[in-house]
C-alpha cells in the first residue's frame, strides 16, 4: 500500500513541476522584452480577457441553464431529440466555428454579399456587426462552450427530489418561481462548476481569438516564445494568466461560503413535467434548437459546403496524402494520451481506494489541477525544464565524449504526450474515480483471500467492473487531445503536423475552404463520446439505482 501512495505522491509531482515552472519565472528579473510587453499590450490583454470571460460568461449561463431546465422539467415535441442534440457543439473545436462563421459574415463572405446583392448596397451603404471583435469572439465561444453547463445542470435537475418541488407548489410557486427560487438555487454547484469549465477553456482559447484578431494573453503567450523569443517573459505572461484562472476558482469557492446543497430524501420518484402546447410549445423548441443550429449545424453546415468545393484539392494528389498524414498523427497521439492518462488514473484512483490517507488524497487532486491550466500555459512550463535537461545532457556529452545528442525530450514528441496527459489527468481522474466509488469494498477482501495482490485485483477484479467508464474516459481524453491547439503548437516537433494545427494554418492563411477537411475530421472524432455522455447523464436520475417509485 506504501508502494501506491508513493506512486500518487509522485505523479502528483510530476504534474505540478510545469505549474512550478512557470510560477517561478515571476521572480526572473524583467528583461527589455518584457518592458516592451508591458508598456504596448499587455493592458489590451487584460481587457479582452476580462470582457470575453464576462461575455462567455453571461452567455454559457443562459444557453446552458435555460436549455437544461427546459428538456428535464418541460414536455414538448421534440424534447427526445433536442435534448442530445443539445451536447453536439461539444464535439467541435471552437476554432472550427469562428473559421466557419468568419467565411460566412466577413465582408466577401456569402451573407454580406447576398445583401448587398439583393438591395443593391455599395460598403457605405449599410452597416454590419464586425464578426472579427472581441463580442463576435465572446459569441463564438458561448454557442461552443455552453454544453459544460447544460451537462452539469442537466443532470442536477435530474437528480432533484420530487418532494421539494411539490412543496413548492404547496406554497403557490408557479413554475417560474419554482425555478428560480428551489430549482435553479439548488443546481447552484453544478452550474457555478459548468461556468468555471466554460471559462477556463475560454482563457485557454487560442485559434478562435487568433484567428478573429482578438489580442489575448494565450495569443501574447504564443507570440512572445516564437516572435520575440523570450521564454521568461512568456512565462511571465503564462503566470499572469494562471493568476486569472485561480483567482476564478477561488471567487466560486468564496462566494459558496458555509451553504450546503444536497437533498435529505432517499425516495425518488418520477420527475413531475410540465406539458407544453401551443405557443408555449413552439418557444420551447425553438428555445433549445437554436444553440444546436447555431452551434453545430449550421458552422458544421458551412464546412461541408467547402469540403464539397475543394474534395478534389484536398482528397487527392499530395493535400490527399498529408490531410491522411496529419490524420494518423492526430490519432496517434490522441489514442496514446488517452490510454496513459486513463492507466494513471486508474493507479492513482485505486491507490486512494486501499490507503485513503489525506497524503494520497491531496496528492490525487494536486493530480487532477492540470485541465484547470490552459494548454498555452502547460506548454511553456513544460517546454523550459525540459529544454534544460535537453541542453545540460547535450553539454556533458559534448565536453565528455565529443557527441551531441539533441533534443531527446524538447523535440520529441515525449514532450507533447507529456503535456496532453497533464492538461486532461482531471478529466479520466473523476470519471474513473466515480466508477471506482461504485464497486463494494468487498471485492477487495474477497480477493485478498484468494491471494490476489493490488496488481491482481485491479486486472482482474476491477477493470472488468468498470471497463464501461475507462472506455468513456478514454474516449473522453481522445476527444480533448484531438482539439487541442495551442500546447501542440508550441512543442510538436519539427515538421509534424496534426489536423488541429493543419486546420488552425490554413485558416491563417485565409485558406478556410481547404480548412474544412481537418477541421471536420476533428468534429467527427468527437461524436461517438458526445453520444455516450448524453446516454450517462439520462441515466443519472438516482431513482433509476434504487427503482424509482412512480405515482
Amino acid at each position: 500500500m506504501r508502494g501506491w501512495s508513493a506512486l500518487a505522491i509522485f505523479v502528483a509531482l510530476l504534474v505540478a513541476v510545469p505549474i512550478l515552472v512557470v510560477f517561478g519565472h515571476v521572480f526572473v528579473p524583467a528583461g527589455e522584452v518584457w518592458r516592451h510587453l508591458a508598456d504596448t499590450v499587455l493592458v489590451s490583454y487584460v481587457i479582452n480577457t476580462l470582457w470575453l470571460v464576462f461575455g462567455v460568461g453571461i452567455g454559457v449561463f443562459v444557453l446552458g441553464v435555460g436549455t437544461a431546465w427546459l428538456v428535464t422539467m418541460c414536455r414538448f415535441p421534440g424534447r427526445a431529440l433536442l435534448e442530445w442534440g443539445l451536447l453536439l457543439p461539444l464535439a467541435v473545436p471552437a476554432y472550427a466555428i469562428a473559421y466557419s462563421y468568419a467565411g460566412m459574415l466577413d465582408y466577401a463572405g456569402p451573407v454580406q454579399t447576398g445583401l448587398r446583392d439583393w438591395f443593391g448596397w455599395s460598403r457605405a451603404d449599410y452597416w454590419f456587426p464586425n464578426i472579427r471583435s472581441v463580442g463576435g469572439a465572446a459569441g463564438v465561444l458561448a454557442f461552443v462552450l455552453y454544453p459544460y453547463v447544460y451537462m452539469l445542470a442537466r443532470a442536477a435537475f435530474l437528480e432533484q427530489s420530487v418532494c421539494v418541488i411539490e412543496i413548492g407548489r404547496t406554497l403557490g410557486r408557479g413554475p417560474w418561481r419554482s425555478f428560480t427560487s428551489i430549482a435553479l438555487p439548488l443546481a447552484r454547484p453544478a452550474i457555478a462548476t459548468g461556468i468555471a469549465l466554460a471559462l477556463m477553456e475560454t482563457l485557454s482559447d487560442f485559434g478562435a481569438v487568433q484567428h478573429f484578431g482578438v489580442a489575448t494573453f494565450t495569443t501574447g503567450i504564443y507570440r512572445t516564445w516564437f516572435g520575440l523569443g523570450d521564454a521568461a517573459a512568456a512565462a511571465q505572461l503564462a503566470a499572469i494568466l494562471l493568476a486569472f484562472v485561480f483567482i476564478l476558482l477561488v471567487g466560486e469557492r468564496l462566494t459558496r461560503g458555509r451553504a450546503q446543497f444536497h437533498h435529505t430524501s432517499r425516495r425518488y420518484r418520477e420527475l413531475p413535467r410540465y406539458s407544453l402546447r401551443g405557443g408555449w410549445a413552439a418557444l420551447a423548441i425553438l428555445a433549445c434548437a437554436l444553440p444546436i443550429i447555431l452551434g453545430f449545424l449550421l458552422p458544421g453546415g458551412q464546412l461541408l459546403i467547402w469540403l464539397f468545393e475543394t474534395v478534389g484539392e484536398e482528397a487527392g494528389g499530395s493535400s490527399g496524402g498529408r490531410l491522411w498524414w496529419h490524420t494518423a498523427n492526430s490519432l496517434m497521439l490522441a489514442a496514446g494520451a488517452a490510454a496513459i492518462a486513463v492507466f494513471v488514473a486508474l493507479l492513482l484512483a485505486y491507490g486512494v481506494r486501499l490507503n485513503p490517507h489525506p497524503v494520497a488524497r491531496g496528492a490525487a487532486r494536486i493530480a487532477g489541477l492540470g485541465y484547470a491550466v490552459p494548454g498555452s500555459v502547460i506548454a511553456v512550463g513544460v517546454l523550459v525544464p525540459l529544454a534544460w535537461v535537453d541542453n545540460t545532457l547535450d553539454s556533458w556529452l559534448r565536453a565528455s565524449f565529443g557527441v551531441s545528442s539533441g533534443l531527446l525530450l524538447s523535440g520529441t514528441i515525449t514532450a507533447l504526450m507529456f503535456a496532453y496527459v497533464v492538461r486532461f489527468l482531471a478529466v479520466s481522474l473523476n470519471t474513473v474515480d466515480a466508477s471506482l466509488a461504485k464497486v463494494t469494498p468487498a471485492m477487495d477482501g474477497v480477493a485478498r483471500t484468494l491471494g490476489m495482490g493490488p496488481a491482481a485485483t485491479v486486472a482482474r477484479v476491477h477493470v472488468p467492473i468498470i471497463s464501461p467508464s475507462l472506455l468513456t474516459a478514454g474516449l473522453l481524453v481522445f476527444v480533448d487531445v484531438m482539439k487541442e491547439l495551442p500546447a501542440t503548437l508550441i512543442l510538436r516537433p519539427f515538421d509534424f503536423n496534426t489536423l488541429a494545427v493543419r486546420a488552425f494554418e490554413l485558416a491563417s492563411d485565409e485558406q478556410l475552404r481547404a480548412a474544412a477537411a481537418p477541421a471536420l475530421a476533428i468534429v467527427a472524432a468527437g461524436l461517438i463520446p458526445v453520444a455516450l455522455l448524453s446516454l450517462a447523464i439520462s441515466r443519472a436520475r438516482p431513482g433509476r439505482a434504487q427503482g424509482e417509485v412512480r405515482v
